[in-house]
């Protein structure tokens, strides 16, 4: 009996051992992943949802590929891409943050899909922009005025992929803060108190926030401002040249001394080309003055705000600026205007686009009754003379002592490396008129000095069409006023006080 057992169980394994064989050499037997298939595949391609970014970083949102291949799907991979350069995260469901992205740069973004077998075809790919708040500025110098400070910084780094809206600058001292916010360094903080230290820090400004502050400096605001010296600039400067224009026929003379302040006297004959006077809007003729002037040369800030001036200063040829006229309307209906000696309330630009003429020739001047030419803006004629181009140039000085430069200025103002541009004032021409104004289609906006605003932190400069930085002439930096082309043109008040010492 136990030999006829023996005997069955042989025949049973002969008739196995050929399915054994072929199990052995397919390596797959009865079942498997992957739906029965016999080779290893990976997942197919995710389906990519969106790429939102972040501030340094992008989620990416996606669905699972239909297919898992030969075995459960094990993560998945975001990659975003940009220049040649990748940054990858690597999770189990969707979304997944890809983090370490620079702000600003627009990145390419896709997903993969990996099981046992290796990683899967990417998704389709998604384009997003990391955005952030800006880097923190570079405090700069901080310099005491009456009651205020300047506070000047550079711009940070980086902006976080949105442009720059404004800076803030703060000054905490005596258990309070001020704050005042501005476009550009420097930015004047006023409401403090004088003889109490303050420390000032800046924060930039863009769509997404504000960025943290800078480093701090330290300022005491004083009384009598802080001064600066300006003797050794063109203290010997002087002009003795024919001016053969058949308007002048007449030596130009202007002489400056700084011992022990800086002085002009002077003809007020311009060195340079004039147009024709009199002519049709103009009926005066340009005669020889007697000028002899005096200006600080320390000069000191002395307010935040200004006082007005109607004559500002003096060009180095010694002919004056004066960028107001004597020109006014009343209210009338029609009004009564009158361009010299005028009573009215509405006092008529010369050099804004208005109905007004004031026969001014190519360098925005004309000629006084009293036969004294000046300046109402840009100096062209003596710019063109000086011959610097597209470059800071010194054309004049402040009744207050303070330097005055024509058009250009740096980028940055207390980089004197940065790139050099056309300087632009805070004015601005009002949206509507002020009420009892001559009517808009007699004299359009702009026509008066009453149709201007000064908003602070739109142009480069400040309500004097002025600024603190560095110049040719002063690289450690100085407070100093820029003649525009647009309003008010020359500066028409003053910051510091025309009796600072010598």
């Amino acid at each position: 009996m136990l030999k006829a057992i023996l005997l069955m169980s042989q025949q049973r394994d002969a008739r196995l051992f050929p399915l054994f064989m072929l199990c052995s050499v397919l390596t797959a037997c009865g079942g498997g992943g992957g739906g029965g298939s016999s080779t290893p595949t990976p997942p197919g391609a995710p389906t990519l949802g969106s790429a939102t970014a972040g501030n340094g970083s992008i989620t990416v949102s996606f669905t699972p590929p239909s297919s898992s291949g030969s075995s459960p799907i094990v993560d998945y991979v975001a990659t975003c891409t940009a220049s040649g350069s990748s940054r990858s995260q690597t999770g189990t469901t969707s979304p997944i943050t890809v983090t370490g992205l620079t702000n600003g740069t627009t990145y390419s973004c896709s997903v993969t899909a990996t099981n046992s077998s290796g990683a899967g075809s990417a998704s389709a790919s998604a384009s997003a922009t990391p955005l952030g708040v800006p880097g923190a500025p570079t405090i700069g110098t901080a310099t005491a005025g009456n009651a205020s400070a300047s506070i000047a910084f550079t711009p940070p780094a980086s902006n976080g992929g949105s442009a720059i809206t404004g800076y803030t600058a703060s000054c905490t001292g005596g258990g309070a803060t001020r704050t005042a916010t501005g476009a550009t360094s420097p930015i004047s903080v006023t409401g403090l108190t004088n003889g109490t230290a303050y420390n000032c820090s800046v924060t930039a400004s863009n769509a997404l926030g504000s960025s943290t502050a800078s480093g701090q400096v330290q300022v005491t605001p004083t009384a009598g401002g802080t001064s600066y010296n300006t003797d050794g600039v063109l203290c010997t400067y002087s002009v003795a040249e024919f001016n053969s224009s058949p308007s002048v026929n007449a030596t130009a003379s202007a002489l400056w001394s700084c011992n022990p302040t800086r002085a002009v006297v002077a003809n007020a004959i311009p060195n340079h080309a004039v147009g024709t006077f009199p002519n049709a809007n103009n009926p005066n003729t340009i005669r020889t003055q007697s000028i002899s002037a005096t200006f600080p040369l320390r000069p000191a800030i002395a307010n935040a705000n200004g006082t007005n001036a109607m004559v500002p200063g003096y060009a180095i040829n010694g002919v004056k600026f004066e960028p107001g006229t004597g020109g006014t309307c009343d209210g009338a209906s029609p009004p009564n205007c009158s361009f010299v000696g005028g009573t009215g309330a509405w006092r008529m630009e010369a050099l804004a686009p208005s109905s007004f003429n004031f026969g001014t020739d190519e360098n925005n001047a004309h000629v006084q009754p009293t036969g004294e030419y000046h300046y109402h803006g840009l100096p062209t004629g003596l710019i063109t003379k000086l011959g610097k181009g597209t470059a800071m140039t010194l054309v004049g000085w402040s009744m207050d002592g303070f330097p005055i430069y024509a058009r250009y200025g740096y980028t940055s103002a207390n980089d004197a490396s940065s790139a050099i541009k056309e300087l632009t004032s805070s004015w601005r021409i009002k949206a509507t008129p002020d009420t009892g104004r001559p009517a808009t289609s007699l004299y359009p906006m702009g026509s008066f000095l009453q149709d201007y605003e000064y908003v602070a932190g739109l142009g480069d400069l400040d309500q004097c069409n002025g600024r603190t930085g560095v110049t040719p002439e002063f690289p450690n930096g100085i407070y100093y006023y820029v003649i525009t082309s647009t309003f008010p043109f020359v500066h028409r008040c003053l910051r510091g006080s025309t009796s600072s010492g010598g």
